[in-house]
């Protein structure tokens, strides 16, 4: 898939700001008219998205050379020659694809929409395309369009089917996007691509396949605003309830679409979706074995819900029509966990309280769903900044009634009873009088000695002079993009970060900053401020930020706090004197002793 449009940082200007931040990064990627068929959408929660193509066949590998991150690249990082990559349309043969096996598994997932790439950057159509031969029709021995088959399985089984179009890309095309291994990019004409190759194509998707759920656009490029806008409406005229994605360009999407493996940090209202893939690769890799467990697929799910959004999970079949085994394994075992957790998923919206030690939040009218991620040592849920009255907390599955308490607007949950669940996210439901207060971005981080770390993310930073808090985009190899957010541009005293936080409980805490720091600025001295005392320390050197190289973060204990009374505590994180930027914080980690 494409990254390079998504790399880069927004800024936020600490917690208050936060939200408004990443709302202003909304309205630069998607239209602030919503759609009027966007509610599926947005009560769907959960979408299964398929990469296949010619590079499933060649699974990672070319002359004998594997290639690792993202597959479905493979024509691009080996600089396959056009003339090369046609003879391996002329060998793939998927016969194993099922459309019925397919479109079960993603109902036993529990997914509600599926979309799958219809022609990726190598330009090859996974479908009859009277436009072009390079398709699996006529330019495979399979010679049947599987595409048709799978629209129909899917809808027949009440999901959402939608295609993937790379709308710019198309390596195999000398007026297509990227290819410079083949054509002089200067003198691409990418209207007469449009013209004669994605217009046409697209509209053959939006006329031969029934009624589609999503057009997913990816890489926009060649177009001005308003070439875009004409783009859009000639396609709306086909289907105008399908829903297009964000990566149309521009900032014409239905929905927003955030960077590939990214969730923002705080709730986001609107539409929007977050997207991952389960192994490494989006294309189907045969040495990549990096696949997400059920557990993951589920905490993942449960924390992209609780910020109002949806996951789309991302599977990659290989040259012969097979899903691998551990997607198939894994996906179904999520689908079981929302058989009976799902309610505090489907058309919930994000929680109203903050993310706590112990997991997130999401809500339906009179109801807040607790996600037990991590369950508390004590066997007590606090739910701080709670100000309705509670009638009834029990767990989801089972509807085990809890005992809870209330003391002013904390509301505490004993879980003694349900020590026979064992899920890696069990839900428990608190109903409540009233309607559901505002998110409260302000509020205090909770930590507690309940946990073994409680970290308090830079999201929460609340900044001074040049101090900022930026989101930072950078990959380990090639397709891996990763997203932090972090603390940055603190070159002086003057350049702070301060955190509230509401500790819980008396004892020691191990005070423990996590950061990134390149070696210029290595063994310079920072304060950490905590209730009149101060702690120094000397800068540890990690790595540089580099957008195309990895960013490393290290641990670094730097102070022991006593708490003597459980309160409300700011601690300072700045330089201790003027010289470069001190380093790039992630998180305080406050460590509770025992």
């Amino acid at each position: 898939m494409k990254r390079i449009l998504f790399i880069g940082c927004f800024v936020v200007a600490g917690l208050a700001a936060g939200a408004q931040g990443m709302e202003e990064m909304w309205d630069s990627t998607a239209s602030k008219k919503e759609h009027p068929n966007i509610q599926w959408f947005k009560d769907a929660k959960f979408g299964l998205f398929i990469h296949w193509g010619l590079y499933s066949k060649l699974a990672g590998t070319w002359k004998g050379k594997n290639y690792y991150g993202s597959g479905e690249w493979i024509m691009n990082q080996a600089r396959i020659p056009v003339r090369k990559y046609d003879k391996v349309a002329a060998t793939f043969d998927p016969v194993n694809f099922n459309a019925d096996e397919w479109a079960q598994l993603a109902k036993d997932a529990g997914v509600k929409y599926m979309v799958i790439t219809a022609k990726h950057h190598e330009g090859f159509s996974m479908f009859d395309s009277k436009v072009t031969n390079f398709d699996i029709v006529d330019a495979t021995p399979y010679k049947k369009d599987p595409m048709k088959a799978l629209s129909e399985a899917t809808r027949m089984r009440g999901i959402q089917f939608g295609f993937y179009y790379s709308q710019f890309q198309d390596w195999h095309e000398p007026n297509g996007g990227r290819n410079t291994w083949d054509f002089d990019e200067s003198k691409k004409d990418y209207q007469q691509y449009y013209r004669d190759k994605a217009i046409p194509q697209l509209k053959e998707l939006l006329t031969n396949y029934g009624p589609l759920g999503i057009v997913w656009f990816d890489t926009p490029g060649g177009m001005t605003k308003e070439q875009t806008q004409r783009f859009i409406n000639e396609l709306r005229k086909l289907q105008p309830k399908s829903l297009f994605s964000s990566r149309v360009g521009q900032g014409l999407g239905d929905y927003k679409d955030f960077g590939d493996s990214e969730v923002p940090p705080v709730p986001i209202a609107g539409a929007w979706e977050s997207i991952y893939t389960h192994n490494d690769s989006w294309g189907y890799i045969a040495h990549d074995m990096n696949f997400k467990s059920s557990d993951e697929i589920i905490e993942l799910l449960a924390n992209v819900a609780s910020k109002g959004g949806n996951l789309m999970l991302n599977v990659g079949p290989d040259g012969l029509g097979t899903i691998p085994y551990y997607s198939v394994k894994y996906l179904k075992a999520t689908g079981a966990w929302l058989q009976k957790n799902g309610e505090s998923i489907y058309a919930s919206t994000a929680g109203f309280i903050p993310a706590q030690p112990w997991g997130v939040t999401t809500a339906k009218p009179g109801r807040l769903f607790l996600h037990i991620l991590n369950r508390p040592g004590n066997d007590t849920v606090l739910v701080p900044g709670f100000t309705n009255t509670a009638s009834k907390v029990y767990a989801l599955d089972g509807k085990m009634n809890l005992p809870f308490t209330q003391k002013s607007t904390d509301l505490y949950v004993n879980m003694t009873t349900v020590k026979n669940i064992h899920s890696p996210n069990a839900v428990l439901v608190v109903e409540y009088k009233g309607t559901a207060p505002a998110y409260n971005a302000s509020a205090p981080v909770t930590v507690s000695a309940a946990f073994d770390n409680n970290p308090v993310g830079a999201i929460f930073a609340k900044t001074s002079g040049n101090a900022k808090v930026q989101s930072l985009t950078y990959s380990h190899y090639y397709g891996d993009w990763k997203h932090t957010t972090c603390v940055t541009d603190m070159l002086s005293p003057g350049d702070a970060a301060a955190f509230t936080v509401r500790i819980t409980d008396p004892g020691d805490y191990k005070l423990i900053l996590e950061y990134a720091c390149p070696q210029e600025s290595a063994n310079q001295e920072g304060s950490l401020e905590i209730d009149g005392k101060t702690f120094l320390y000397r800068t540890l050197r990690t790595s540089a930020y580099d957008r195309k190289a990895p960013l490393l973060f290290i641990k670094h204990p730097v102070a022991i706090f006593t708490v003597v009374k459980p309160g409300i505590y700011r601690i300072v994180v700045k330089p201790y004197k003027q010289g470069k930027e001190l380093f790039k914080l992630k998180s305080i980690i406050a460590e509770p002793i025992k």
